[in-house]
């Protein structure tokens, strides 16, 4: 399985317009060669490099396993049966790459989930609960990494 968005390649940084300096949209994202066992997917955006551990930006569940991917600026609501979680900064969807100023290059993991299960049994879930959620139907992952970071 692979994900890979159009907006920056693997490990490149992610363009100003999708983070929170800029018009803090959703990238483009695509996948393909997900598993023939899977019943469905789950997103999750997250970044390891936050000074108090862990921040996520962003995770969807519930994603058919038909769709191949998503435009840039996914809504935040309306995607039946797609779903989002509440993210660290308190909102449904996404939200983008918004290091502290000066402290560095952060990495920023879209990780893609091939799942058993065709709905995950969460009811308004914070990101963190949908990546665990995950991780006990999992048949299948794909990482794509963009960085950001945010000057003096």
């Amino acid at each position: 399985m692979q994900i890979a968005s159009t907006a920056f390649a693997n490990g490149a940084a992610i363009p100003e317009r999708f983070t929170c300096d800029g018009a803090n949209l959703s990238p483009p994202l695509e996948w393909h060669d997900v598993p023939a066992d899977a019943l469905s997917l789950a997103l999750v955006c997250s970044d390891p490099d936050a000074p108090s551990g862990t921040f996520y930006h962003w995770a969807v569940f519930d994603i058919p396993v038909d769709r191949t991917g998503f435009d840039e600026a996914m809504p935040r609501t309306g995607q039946e049966p797609i779903r989002q979680a509440v993210n660290d900064v308190r909102k449904t969807g996404y939200d983008g790459p918004c290091p502290p100023r000066g402290h560095g290059r952060h990495r920023y993991g879209f990780r893609l989930f091939a799942l058993s299960v065709d709905r995950l049994p969460l009811r308004n879930p914070s990101c963190r609960d949908v990546e665990n959620e995950a991780s006990r139907h999992l048949v299948g992952e794909a990482t794509l990494v963009g960085t950001y970071e945010r000057s003096r």
